[in-house]
């Protein structure tokens, strides 16, 4: 059979999010964002559309970096305003019975306590449809808000985020057996105390001593996403994620990524499989390719050069008002920047300039901007599966969400034809709907299932034998 395409709509809690100006566009609603309203109606237009997912952005940074200052992000609504996206879960579970809702969350700025818990609470709430993208923060803004001097340097930061991993995981898998809720009326008892344990764990960076406070969710650990494309992010990848964002322009650089973190995954002994990876796109389709194209010069007039210049600048941690436009974008790295932002530009036969990053950035983000028919966009989806070996796509947009809508009833049908594309969901877990039955939690390859009573037993066992 061929490879099946998965696909999550991309998004943020903000007026603003790949496409700075757009929401100027009259078909655009994206300034209803902070109403339940538009995210219920996102839901079910994803659902309709069988997608596996939304995938939700967040950062508690303001991109302040662009002339020294936040005004060009205040103005331009380059996501800012910025709400707390994990209040959106329940009620887009509430309208939706298979849609995942995966959320961003740093390991940055809270305790692994009170993370376990909420994510927890949402896989109960959901039914085990909830996924956490793990980000460990970019941004001084954002450390500089919880009262920090500034952020930590790139790679330690992921040594806080692998440790971080291990506490979640110790409550996550750890704490509770499944055989912990008994619930029997007539011993007036609810939890077993001997499958209760207290989590012990004392690093570097964090320390937890406590029962976890949620009872074994459906997944237990939610379903994993991770966006790491350094050297540093990509080890990060291969031991903890489920699913790898990826953010590039080349199906060459998407290949080599994709080929390079299945590779470490099996190093850490994993299935490379074990793994999905989700290529950022942008799709702007209509029934005829003219139609396409107009539809996309017309979005085009509504680009805002001074929203992308604050979003560039703040992702790389280069002031690009020092700039001139048509200067070849800088190279130099910073240490607290998108790393990857910065050699998907540099990385190239020739040199690409800001002017030239802007109008690509413009609309979608720096991923692919596919413009097509129905048959032309699914040609181009199933070009970069077979050439990138990725087996899906972060969906973006130019308006919202009439974006999401026209992929759902345009181009979904045309790959439910080729028979790439599912036409009815699997039951279960969101887990167990991207990899099969029987897949609600973690498999025993997965370094969370060292945490796992039994496991945990046996490892002490083998060390004193």
């Amino acid at each position: 059979m061929p490879k099946q395409i998965q696909v999550n709509g991309f998004a943020i809690f903000s007026p603003v999010h790949l496409s700075p100006g757009l929401w100027r566009h009259p078909e655009d609603r994206s300034l209803d964002f902070d109403t339940l309203d538009y995210w219920t109606d996102v839901a079910r237009i994803l659902e309709a559309g069988k997608f596996d997912s939304i995938f939700i952005a967040d950062g508690i940074g303001i991109h302040d970096v662009y002339a020294g200052t936040a005004d060009a992000a205040l103005r331009s609504g380059a996501q800012i305003p910025k709400l707390d996206p994990m209040l959106l879960v329940s009620a887009m579970a509430h309208v939706t019975e298979h849609l995942g809702i995966g959320v961003t969350a740093p390991v940055s700025y809270e305790p692994p306590f009170t993370l376990a818990r909420r994510f927890s609470t949402l896989d109960h709430l959901t039914k085990g449809r909830v996924a956490w993208n793990i980000v460990t923060g970019y941004s001084n803004a954002a450390s500089r808000a919880v009262g920090r001097d500034s952020i930590m340097p790139h790679d330690p930061r992921y040594d806080l985020a692998d440790e971080f991993l291990d506490a979640v995981y110790a409550l996550w898998e750890g704490s509770w057996d499944d055989e912990a809720i008994i619930v029997d009326p007539t011993k007036g008892v609810i939890a077993d105390p001997q499958h209760i344990r207290k989590v012990h764990h004392h690093g570097t960076h964090f320390k937890v001593d406590a029962i976890h406070l949620v009872h074994p969710s459906p997944q237990r650990t939610p379903f994993l996403f991770q966006a790491g494309a350094s050297n540093r992010g990509k080890d990060f990848a291969a031991r903890h994620a489920e699913a790898v964002f990826l953010g590039e322009h080349s199906k060459a650089r998407t290949a080599a990524n994709v080929a390079e973190t299945r590779a470490r995954a099996r190093a850490f002994g994993r299935d490379e499989h074990d793994i999905r990876f989700y290529a950022l796109t942008t799709v702007i389709v209509a029934e005829t390719h003219a139609a396409a194209e107009a539809k996309y010069r017309d979005y085009q007039r509504y680009i805002d050069p001074q929203g992308s210049l604050a979003l560039l600048s703040g992702w790389t941690g280069i002031d690009l008002s020092r700039y001139s436009l048509d200067d070849p974008f800088p190279t130099a790295k910073k240490d607290n920047a998108v790393t990857s932002m910065i050699d998907s530009f540099s990385r190239t036969e020739r040199p690409w300039t800001i002017r030239e990053i802007i109008e690509h950035n413009g609309i979608g983000g720096r991923g692919p901007v596919i413009v097509g028919s129905p048959a032309e966009v699914a040609d181009e989806l199933q070009a970069w599966v077979d050439e990138t070996d990725i087996d899906g796509f972060n969906l973006s947009y130019a308006v919202t969400p009439g974006g999401y809508r026209d992929f759902a009833e345009l181009v979904v049908p045309e790959l439910q034809r080729r028979g790439v594309y599912k036409t009815e969901y699997a039951p279960g877990t969101l887990r167990e709907k991207i990899f099969g039955a029987g897949r609600a939690r973690l498999p025993s390859s997965h370094p969370a299932a060292s945490f796992r009573p039994h496991a945990a037993a046996r490892t002490r066992e083998a060390a004193s034998a």
